[in-house]
């Protein structure tokens, strides 16, 4: 049978595959939030050494968040970090085995008056990796048969709009601030009436640079014929890498909001410093603390994510990045100076090869 791929326009023109090529990589080249995460972020290196020499040390961070593995710079659990989190704001949650079995799977979920659709996702992982949205059995056992890792079953939040929100507060002080917010608009389409869910990827850079994975994961759904105006969303998951826009959602903070997570953060035990990715039902609710959900806390590691707004200026990007690195090691060393010690060299090295031999499992 012809792929999907095949089956649109590529067909009939040989050099559309090479067109395409050529459109995806001048987009990346050209637009920075496309870039690979180690060049985009390379300039960065030279102030992080600045702070590793002001804090004295290498592993500073490791203080930001002292209840935080790692003080959720890398190679955290989800898990752990939201035993920490009052039970209210997250989704129900339940950390298994990779050779947990489909019937397993089941009886927990019956246990924990759990239903499809359900989120999948490694309790250690990042940048989307194995984050799935299941619907249904036979979306579970494919997970099953691909996931070589301990992951999460997590209940799945309807509700309409996704941010993330990064908050911090400094030690000796009551109050803390949101520094960035991110909307988070999913990849999805527009029908037209006549074009499949495929061509209408095709006919758009961001979505065409993700047509390969969804042959693999959903080609029936490509294969579907949206009605005139009608929007598929085409991935679930709010991430960059997975085709999410990110918007800058920076006008959204206010004395409101502010009030609602230091409510919240007051009641995690260690925590200065980082985003929350939660979905909500409004933002009036939002505003009064009420109607969201919590999906992941990520720590030190955490990016000022409105900077991907597309067009966003790299000069400001870098800006706000370092802005947040200085409040990092400031927190940082407040930390230290009130008892919580650095992870020493050392410690923090096997730290490092743990998580590099624990990224070895990921599929290439």
């Amino acid at each position: 049978m012809d792929s999907v791929i095949e089956t649109t326009e590529q067909e009939a023109d040989p050099n559309a595959t090479n067109k395409n090529w050529l459109h995806i990589f001048w987009t990346k080249l050209t637009h920075w939030e496309y870039w690979p995460f180690s060049v985009f972020y390379f300039p960065i290196v030279f102030y992080w050494v600045w702070l590793c020499i002001r804090a004295r040390s290498f592993f500073f961070f490791t203080a930001s968040n002292p209840t935080i593995e790692f003080g959720g710079m890398l190679g955290e659990s989800k898990d752990k970090i939201f035993d920490l989190i009052p039970d209210q704001y997250i989704p129900k949650t339940i950390k298994v085995g990779h050779s947990i079995s489909i019937n397993e799977i089941t009886k927990m979920m019956k246990d924990h008056q759990l239903t499809y659709p359900l989120i999948f996702k490694p309790d250690i992982g990042e940048r989307g990796w194995m984050v799935e949205l299941i619907k249904n059995e036979a979306d579970a056992s494919s997970y099953l048969a691909r996931i070589k890792v301990a992951f999460l079953i997590q209940e799945y939040i309807p509700y309409d709009i996704e941010l993330g929100i990064f908050y911090y507060r400094y030690p000796d002080r009551p109050r803390g601030t949101i520094s960035s917010i991110v909307m988070k608009d999913m990849l999805s389409v527009i029908g037209n009436g006549t074009d499949t869910v495929a061509a209408l990827m095709n006919n758009d850079v961001r979505s065409k640079m993700h047509l390969d994975s969804m042959q693999q994961r959903s080609p029936d759904l490509l294969k579907t014929t949206p009605a005139l105006g009608e929007r598929v969303e085409i991935n679930s998951i709010g991430n960059h890498s997975l085709g999410t826009k990110f918007l800058n959602g920076n006008h959204l903070i206010n004395e409101h909001l502010i009030k609602t997570f230091n409510h919240v953060s007051s009641q995690i035990e260690g925590f200065y410093f980082g985003r929350y990715d939660l979905r909500c039902a409004s933002l009036e609710d939002l505003y009064q603390g009420k109607n969201f959900k919590i999906r992941e806390l990520n720590g030190a590691g955490s990016e000022p994510a409105h900077i991907y707004h597309p067009g966003f200026s790299l000069w400001q990007a870098y800006k706000d990045i370092i802005h947040h690195l200085e409040v990092l090691a400031d927190i940082s060393i407040q930390n230290k100076k009130d008892g919580h010690q650095y992870m020493p060299f050392t410690q923090g090295i096997r730290e490092i090869m743990k998580i590099r031999k624990y990224n070895k499992q990921k599929p290439k």
